[in-house]
């Protein structure tokens, strides 16, 4: 399970009671997820899920409790949060906590993603940020470009034999995006992570998008590349679900001159970025509970080549 902080029956129980729920009565680990530990607890006030922050600290937690509300009085389907505690007020193992209501609806596989269900991700995405531009607070991404490159000296510490090629791919990446990274793009409060394991639907609708860990500010387009490289590829990219995405996404926010020339470049930094966390967040990182979901830093190695081998006209053929 994607668990690396044991949650023990007193713990659950001081969390339920402090959010008004009574005692809790069962705890079930959730196998989901690659950074934080997660539960759902059932308690005399029902079922809701609970999360432990292994890296937030209190602001951190702070800033996405009040995103979700913002967006949630926006009209986004997100996560609704029980109320009774503040930031950082129940910890567990000195980490803080925060519990939610079950989102209805479930996450699909990729078989059942479609053109049609593209758009609607794209529409989504699109509303997300045309409501998270007007977001008093700002905050700095964890996943800023230098950081990647940290944290592929780190992954270079560990002396793997098998990253050696990986490790001098990503960095050849990480210095083409940093000779062409543009910086006129708009910006907002973007997602970070919005993979389909976070898309909840009901039907043919989303009915929330959920895990809001890692969003922050950064460039609006950065985060609709991430989605691309997320819910687009199987064996190789999904063309026409891809152009269906883009096409949901404009329909809400058309993308500027400056966006549409950027394409490749932010493609390729999100694939540097998730091929980089993926090598130490699955490939390197052991510990935890049970068994974990693991996801392959290969599988956007390979999408990083793919596109590498694309011009910007040609990336922005396909796309729009």
């Amino acid at each position: 399970m994607a668990v690396f902080t044991l949650l023990t029956p007193e713990d659950a129980s001081r969390i339920t009671d402090a959010h008004g729920l009574g005692a809790c009565l069962r705890i079930e680990p959730v196998s989901a997820g690659s950074v934080n530990s997660n539960f759902f607890l059932v308690s005399e006030g029902g079922r809701h899920f609970l999360r432990i922050y292994e890296e937030q600290g209190t602001d951190g937690v702070a800033y996405e409790w009040q995103l979700l509300d913002f967006l949630g009085a926006a009209g986004v389907a997100v996560p609704k949060r029980v109320g009774g505690t503040l930031p950082g007020q129940i910890a567990v193992a000195g980490k803080p906590t925060a519990l939610f209501e079950v989102v209805t609806g479930e996450d699909i596989c990729g078989g059942m993603f479609d053109a049609a269900r593209a758009h609607q991700v794209g529409v989504t995405l699109g509303r997300i940020h045309q409501a998270g531009r007007a977001f008093p607070i700002r905050r700095e991404s964890r996943f800023r470009r230098d950081t990647v490159l940290t944290r592929l000296d780190y992954a270079a510490s560990q002396e793997r034999p098998e990253l050696v090629k990986p490790i001098l791919t990503l960095r050849t990446i990480c210095a083409e995006v940093e000779a062409s990274y543009p910086s006129d793009l708009p910006r907002g409060v973007i997602h970070g992570d919005m993979f389909r394991d976070n898309v909840f639907w009901q039907g043919a609708e989303v009915s929330a998008v959920i895990d809001w860990e890692s969003a922050s500010d950064g460039d609006l387009l950065y985060d609709l590349c991430v989605v691309f490289l997320a819910w687009c590829y199987g064996d190789d990219f999904r063309w026409r679900e891809a152009r269906a995405l883009f096409a949901g996404y404009s329909s809400v926010r058309p993308l500027e001159p400056s966006e549409v020339a950027a394409l490749r470049t932010l493609c390729l930094a999100g694939a540097a970025r998730f091929s980089t966390t993926r090598i130490l967040d699955f490939h390197l990182r052991s510990g935890g509970v049970g068994e974990r979901v693991m996801k392959d830093y290969r599988r956007f190695l390979a999408r990083a080549s793919t596109l590498a081998a694309l011009t910007n006209d040609e990336l922005a053929g396909k796309l729009l």
